[in-house]
């Protein structure tokens, strides 16, 4: 598993973990179903506590990204993808309201919103 930790992130070391592997897992370069490595192992590989990764996999567990079975480990979850992709949508409703009042406030036309939306959508 190849996790980048950047000191100068303004991030905590947990969150930088934790979206990276939620990034890997919606990417589908970890499977549902995949052994994730142990808190240990991770810490060990990462030089880093072991405390700092637990925080990041409690909160992956919570977000419903992986599974933790005492004896057995940690693995991805079959319904985190589904929750992530909810997740992002709900943020992208959002946004999307927000541009909506002020296309309505200001007359800006829904094909003009169309429009600048797709090529945001587009762009890379």
């Amino acid at each position: 598993m190849n996790i980048i930790i950047s000191s100068n992130s303004s991030k905590p070391i947990y969150e930088q973990i934790t979206e990276q592997m939620k990034e890997m897992i919606m990417g589908g370069e970890l499977k549902s179903g995949e052994p994730i490595p142990s808190m240990r192992a991770l810490a060990k590989s990462l030089h880093i506590s072991v405390i700092t990764v637990q925080r990041a996999y409690e909160d992956l567990q919570r977000d419903g990204f992986i599974e933790t079975t005492v004896g057995r480990g940690s693995f991805v979850s079959t319904v985190g993808r589904e929750f992530y992709q909810e997740e992002q949508q709900r943020m992208a409703e959002t946004h999307l309201q927000a541009a909506a009042d002020i296309g309505r406030r200001s007359g800006i036309s829904l094909e003009k919103l169309q429009e600048i939306l797709g090529i945001f959508y587009e762009e890379e």
